[in-house]
């Protein structure tokens, strides 16, 4: 077994450990577990070979001591470094201590989250460092956040606007940690073929996000059929030319998926198999639903053609703070809430976190065995519980108290989260999501 390998071994079978002899009494771990003498202190193994024997080093470990859930715990980090000098991975340990110990949690000046978080944030650099990835329409809601998390992993973002002289569009990018080196950013038109050719070359994943998103139109093929539909078509003919290119992940929607006809009753669980219907969504007007509809489907068809390896994520009604200076459409219906508007509207949301749709697209690019499409909503609310919940955040608000209508409230439903779940994504509470869109639209004066 190689040295690299017996690491990893060892850590997941928890016989690697950090000895701390030196408050051995404040722990249920003893010096003569790990075979250090009795004033060192060191990671080790859970028999009585050093940590050393294997011809290993620790890089930068720390300790601080708080409390989670309660209870009091001192929390070491560390980089292990192979013989070689090669970093092989970054892990955490968390020492429980007795609930009675009087050790002060003020004797360290860190606490353990910062810790956490400055350790995370080094596990992320290094999954996208020196990757390559191109991410369409970067000044859009989603397609912002997307940016930013990617720019924080380490990854150079080649970015697509519609004009790159635009402050207006441009200038919340630009100002992304890591933008001044590792962001790029080029003019493409969705419907112009072979416009995104110099964009993906080069490039290991591309994210789709453009689309147009409008949910009443005049010209519906022009304003959302034909750039939905045909600027997919663009994008996946672009990224079929370019042998680096991995995967490629479309931001697609619940519209794709939710609106067939089907009665939605609260034992009703919407999940990845459900598709609209397009025939429904034209008979309805449901203009936005079938450009969504069309070019997802259209997506799928060029894949299995072309030999391509795509994933969709289909989010629902995104809120969350935004970057970008403009209002967009989803975020607009909390600001009506908490603006002065009268009557709430008698429909039922499916509500996912930006943040947590943008860290799904990543996820799917990271995770070699994600495939096919995934369901992104984290709580279905009708609106009148949502009037609640920010009554409950912001009781100061003047908020609506009556329904724009005197019918029934729409029923709510159910959207699976297993396959999501199985991705990795860990959804934002709906409160936490409301309070931070209310603030952040506050912030930039909104209302």
């Amino acid at each position: 077994m190689s040295t690299r390998s017996m690491v990893k071994f060892l850590w997941k079978k928890r016989m690697l450990f950090f000895c701390e002899a030196a408050e051995a009494c404040t722990n249920d771990m003893a010096c003569g577990k790990c075979g250090l003498g009795p004033s060192q202190a060191g990671w080790a193994l859970s028999g009585t070979l050093p940590f050393e024997a294997l011809g290993l080093s620790h890089l930068g470990w720390a300790s601080c001591l708080d409390r989670i859930d309660g209870l009091l715990h001192r929390i070491w980090t560390m980089t292990v470094v192979v013989g070689d000098g090669a970093v092989f991975c970054s892990a955490m340990m968390v020492i429980d201590y007795p609930v009675d110990s009087d050790v002060s949690l003020h004797r360290h000046k860190h606490s353990a989250q910062s810790l956490i978080t400055r350790e995370n944030q080094r596990t992320r650099m290094s999954c996208g460092e020196s990757k390559v990835v191109c991410v369409t329409g970067a000044s859009g809601f989603i397609a912002s956040w997307l940016v930013k998390l990617l720019l924080q992993r380490g990854y150079t973002v080649k970015a697509t606007v519609r004009d790159p002289n635009d402050q207006k569009k441009t200038e919340h990018l630009l100002s992304f940690d890591g933008a001044k080196e590792r962001l790029h950013l080029f003019e493409a038109d969705l419907l112009e073929e072979g416009s995104f050719d110099p964009v993906v070359d080069g490039c290991e994943c591309v994210f789709h996000t453009a689309s147009p998103v409008l949910l009443s139109s005049t010209n519906p093929q022009a304003e959302l059929i034909e750039p939905a539909l045909k600027g997919t078509l663009n994008v996946l003919g672009s990224c079929v030319k370019v042998q680096s290119i991995k995967r490629v992940v479309i931001t697609s929607s619940m519209a794709a998926v939710r609106f067939n006809g089907k009665p939605l009753t609260a034992d009703v669980i919407i999940d990845e198999s459900w598709f609209s219907d397009p025939a429904f969504c034209e008979k309805e007007k449901l203009w936005y639903m079938l450009s969504k509809t069309l070019a997802e489907e259209a997506a799928w068809k060029f894949a299995k053609e072309k030999g391509i390896d795509i994933i969709t994520i289909n989010p629902g009604w995104v809120i969350g703070p935004p970057l970008q200076p403009t209002l967009n459409l989803t975020v607009e219906l909390v600001l009506k809430l908490v603006n002065g508007t009268e009557k709430f509207p008698n429909d039922t949301y499916r509500f996912v976190d930006v943040r947590d749709v943008a860290n799904a697209h990543i996820l799917a690019f990271e995770n070699p065995s994600a495939s096919g499409r995934y369901c992104l909503v984290g709580k279905v609310k009708h609106c009148s519980e949502v009037v609640k919940m920010l009554h409950e955040i912001f009781p100061a608000l003047n908020l609506p108290d009556k329904c724009e209508d005197d019918k029934p409230f729409t029923p709510t439903h159910q959207v699976s989260k297993e396959r999501t779940q199985t991705l990795g994504v860990k959804y934002t509470p709906l409160e936490v999501s409301l309070k931070d869109t209310v603030e952040s639209l506050k912030d930039k004066n909104f209302f």
